[in-house]
Protein backbone atom coordinates (compact mmCIF):
# COMPACT_ATOMS: atom_id res chain seq x y z
CA UNK A 1 0.00 0.00 0.00
CA UNK A 2 1.55 3.37 -0.99
CA UNK A 3 2.32 5.88 1.74
CA UNK A 4 0.05 8.88 1.75
CA UNK A 5 1.44 12.39 1.80
CA UNK A 6 1.37 14.12 5.18
CA UNK A 7 -1.77 16.13 5.78
CA UNK A 8 -1.04 19.86 5.85
CA UNK A 9 -1.92 21.67 9.08
CA UNK A 10 -5.41 23.14 9.33
CA UNK A 11 -5.28 26.88 8.64
CA UNK A 12 -7.70 29.63 9.66
CA UNK A 13 -7.51 33.29 8.65
CA UNK A 14 -7.96 36.20 11.03
CA UNK A 15 -7.61 39.96 10.68
CA UNK A 16 -6.27 42.18 13.48
CA UNK A 17 -8.83 44.77 14.64
CA UNK A 18 -8.54 47.69 17.09
CA UNK A 19 -10.03 45.54 19.85
CA UNK A 20 -7.07 43.11 19.50
CA UNK A 21 -4.41 45.76 20.04
CA UNK A 22 -2.88 47.88 22.76
CA UNK A 23 -2.56 51.67 22.56
CA UNK A 24 0.38 51.31 20.15
CA UNK A 25 -1.56 49.26 17.59
CA UNK A 26 0.31 46.04 18.51
CA UNK A 27 -1.64 42.85 19.25
CA UNK A 28 -1.92 42.45 23.02
CA UNK A 29 -0.38 39.14 24.10
CA UNK A 30 -3.70 37.62 25.23
CA UNK A 31 -5.10 38.25 21.73
CA UNK A 32 -2.89 35.48 20.35
CA UNK A 33 -4.50 33.04 22.81
CA UNK A 34 -7.94 33.95 21.43
CA UNK A 35 -6.75 33.52 17.84
CA UNK A 36 -5.33 30.05 18.62
CA UNK A 37 -8.46 29.01 20.56
CA UNK A 38 -10.70 30.04 17.67
CA UNK A 39 -8.52 28.14 15.19
CA UNK A 40 -8.76 24.96 17.31
CA UNK A 41 -12.55 25.40 17.48
CA UNK A 42 -12.73 25.87 13.69
CA UNK A 43 -10.51 22.80 13.23
CA UNK A 44 -13.00 20.73 15.27
CA UNK A 45 -15.88 22.20 13.27
CA UNK A 46 -14.07 21.18 10.06
CA UNK A 47 -13.87 17.62 11.46
CA UNK A 48 -17.66 17.71 11.87
CA UNK A 49 -17.61 18.06 15.67
CA UNK A 50 -20.33 20.29 17.11
CA UNK A 51 -18.79 21.09 20.47
CA UNK A 52 -22.07 22.08 22.14
CA UNK A 53 -23.82 18.89 20.97
CA UNK A 54 -20.76 16.87 22.05
CA UNK A 55 -20.85 18.47 25.51
CA UNK A 56 -24.60 17.89 25.90
CA UNK A 57 -24.40 14.25 24.70
CA UNK A 58 -21.31 13.21 26.67
CA UNK A 59 -20.76 15.70 29.50
CA UNK A 60 -17.23 16.13 28.13
CA UNK A 61 -15.33 19.21 26.95
CA UNK A 62 -11.76 20.15 26.09
CA UNK A 63 -9.74 22.49 28.33
CA UNK A 64 -6.25 23.86 27.91
CA UNK A 65 -3.90 22.01 30.26
CA UNK A 66 -0.52 23.38 29.21
CA UNK A 67 0.77 25.98 26.76
CA UNK A 68 4.22 27.12 25.66
CA UNK A 69 4.46 30.17 23.41
CA UNK A 70 7.35 31.77 21.55
CA UNK A 71 6.49 35.38 20.74
CA UNK A 72 8.77 35.95 17.73
CA UNK A 73 7.40 39.14 16.12
CA UNK A 74 4.40 41.38 16.76
CA UNK A 75 1.21 41.50 14.72
CA UNK A 76 -0.14 44.97 14.00
CA UNK A 77 -3.49 46.60 13.37
CA UNK A 78 -5.03 45.44 10.03
CA UNK A 79 -2.58 42.53 9.55
CA UNK A 80 -4.12 39.45 7.97
CA UNK A 81 -2.90 36.37 9.80
CA UNK A 82 -3.03 32.64 9.29
CA UNK A 83 -3.37 30.46 12.40
CA UNK A 84 -2.48 26.79 12.00
CA UNK A 85 -3.49 23.75 14.01
CA UNK A 86 -1.65 20.44 13.81
CA UNK A 87 -2.09 17.38 16.03
CA UNK A 88 1.34 16.25 17.23
CA UNK A 89 0.26 13.63 19.78
CA UNK A 90 -2.99 12.06 20.91
CA UNK A 91 -3.10 10.36 24.29
CA UNK A 92 -6.07 8.68 25.96
CA UNK A 93 -7.33 11.92 27.54
CA UNK A 94 -5.32 14.71 25.89
CA UNK A 95 -4.13 16.11 22.57
CA UNK A 96 -0.90 18.00 21.93
CA UNK A 97 -1.17 20.62 19.20
CA UNK A 98 1.51 22.59 17.38
CA UNK A 99 0.17 26.01 16.41
CA UNK A 100 1.67 28.90 14.49
CA UNK A 101 0.52 32.38 13.63
CA UNK A 102 2.00 33.83 10.46
CA UNK A 103 1.49 36.95 8.36
CA UNK A 104 0.44 36.67 4.73
CA UNK A 105 4.06 37.36 3.72
CA UNK A 106 4.99 34.07 5.42
CA UNK A 107 6.80 35.54 8.42
CA UNK A 108 6.16 33.51 11.57
CA UNK A 109 4.98 35.60 14.53
CA UNK A 110 4.05 32.93 17.07
CA UNK A 111 5.00 29.29 17.66
CA UNK A 112 3.11 27.42 20.34
CA UNK A 113 2.54 23.97 21.74
CA UNK A 114 -0.85 23.51 23.36
CA UNK A 115 -2.03 20.46 25.29
CA UNK A 116 -5.77 20.18 25.78
CA UNK A 117 -7.35 17.69 28.15
CA UNK A 118 -10.69 15.98 27.69
CA UNK A 119 -12.58 16.63 30.93
CA UNK A 120 -15.71 15.12 32.46
CA UNK A 121 -17.48 18.38 33.37
CA UNK A 122 -19.55 16.81 36.14
CA UNK A 123 -16.49 15.58 38.01
CA UNK A 124 -13.93 18.04 36.61
CA UNK A 125 -11.60 15.10 36.03
CA UNK A 126 -9.76 13.88 32.91
CA UNK A 127 -11.77 11.50 30.75
CA UNK A 128 -10.92 9.35 27.72
CA UNK A 129 -11.40 11.00 24.34
CA UNK A 130 -13.97 9.02 22.32
CA UNK A 131 -11.96 6.97 19.79
CA UNK A 132 -13.90 8.19 16.74
CA UNK A 133 -13.82 11.88 17.65
CA UNK A 134 -10.28 13.01 16.82
CA UNK A 135 -8.04 11.16 14.35
CA UNK A 136 -4.56 10.00 15.35
CA UNK A 137 -1.74 12.12 13.87
CA UNK A 138 0.20 10.68 10.95
CA UNK A 139 3.48 9.00 12.01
Amino acid sequence: MPESAPTPPFSWKVRVYWEDTDAGGVVYHAGYLRFMERARSEWMRALGVDQMAFKQATGLAFMVRDMHIDFLKPALLDDELSVTVEVKERRAASILFAQTITKTDGSCLIRASVRVACVDLGRMRPAPIPADLIPQPAP
